[in-house]
């Protein structure tokens, strides 16, 4: 893949961020929450827009601590020592405003519960009995306003799955604000689908069939309707993570593109690397690199527009993983 490290000649592939992540000291105590990972490693792809709604909203640093109680679907914001100080509409509202106000992000990385910023599973603490869960009331309203976002916690991208899922929706979503940017015409929708097939077919062949139908519609049906049907049902999509076997069945499609330029004993190599995929033994990137290897002997034009087998820069390594 062609290396997009960032440079003054790419466009900025923007994510926002907490600003604990990046080692900003606004947390309640002063501190910070760095993440080495995000700053030093995905630092090197992608221009970070660091927001602290909490500071923001004037609770100053240090602060005194702020949690949720009450209806985990509505939950309130309130002081831990002074339950008096509720600040759940100066949350909610900043949430909005930024929704409005925040560049063209192409994703979001949360700090894991937080009263503000978490994404899930934030601690809603109840008059008895043990907390129930919810959602920061910042991120609650930004991704309630921003529904095609990429958003994710940074305990989560510990997970390589959801590391590689999160990583692999915010270059296809980049990618299609970059259409826009174009101007969407019937002719730019389908080669956009087209060149993400096979990534659709990764995470679920229903998707790859009812995206398919919606993208031949383009030319009759109305552009900017379908535009957005279109990029819903997309992202809708990939937020459903890719599987081994969905994989597999990817990569013995691409098998079919070789049949005839490749001898038995390569297509039988090919055939067990991807069985052993399958089953956990190795990595994806075994038989992508296998394939890639093969499609460099035997250019295929189709296969050279897909996304699937370079989806994002190999320095990142997600699909080393088994």
């Amino acid at each position: 893949m062609t290396n997009i490290k960032k440079s003054p000649e790419t466009p900025a592939i923007r994510i926002g961020i907490s600003a604990c992540l990046l080692g900003e000291k606004v947390r309640f105590d002063a501190n910070h929450k760095l993440d080495t990972y995000i700053r030093d490693t995905l630092g090197q792809y992608f221009e970070f827009v660091p927001v602290c709604p909490e500071v923001a909203i004037g609770l100053g640093v240090p602060r005194p601590t702020i949690r949720l109680v009450g209806d985990p679907a509505q939950p309130r914001a309130v002081g831990v020592l002074d339950p008096g100080r509720d600040v759940t509409a100066a949350l909610e509202d900043y949430g909005r405003r930024m929704a409005r106000e925040l560049p063209p992000l192409a994703g979001y990385l949360l700090k894991s519960k937080s009263p503000s910023c978490g994404m899930e599973r934030v601690k809603v603490y109840q008059d008895k009995g043990i907390p129930k869960m919810g959602r920061g009331l910042y991120a609650r309203e930004l991704m309630a306003a921003r529904p095609l976002l990429p958003v994710e916690e940074e305990g989560r991208l510990g997970d390589p799955v959801l590391r590689e899922n999160f990583i692999e929706r915010v270059f296809c979503y980049h990618r299609w604000q970059q259409l826009e940017t174009e101007g969407i015409t019937p002719a730019r929708l389908l080669e956009f689908h087209s060149r993400h097939k096979l990534i659709l077919m990764s995470h679920g062949a229903e998707y790859y069939r009812a995206l398919g139908r919606l993208a031949a519609q383009a030319g009759s049906a109305p552009l900017a309707a379908l535009a957005q049907e279109y990029i819903h049902g997309f992202m809708t999509a990939l937020a459903r993570p890719a599987t081994p076997k969905r994989h597999a069945n990817v990569l013995q499609h691409l098998m079919g593109y070789l049949k005839k330029q490749i001898d038995s004993a390569d297509k039988a190599e090919l055939l067990e690397i991807i069985d052993a995929y399958r089953l956990g033994e190795v990595p994806l990137i075994v038989p992508v690199t296998l394939l890639n290897h093969h499609f460099r002997r035997h250019p295929n034009e189709y296969v050279a527009q897909q996304i699937y087998l370079a989806p994002h820069p190999r320095e990142l390594m997600l699909r080393n993983h088994i």
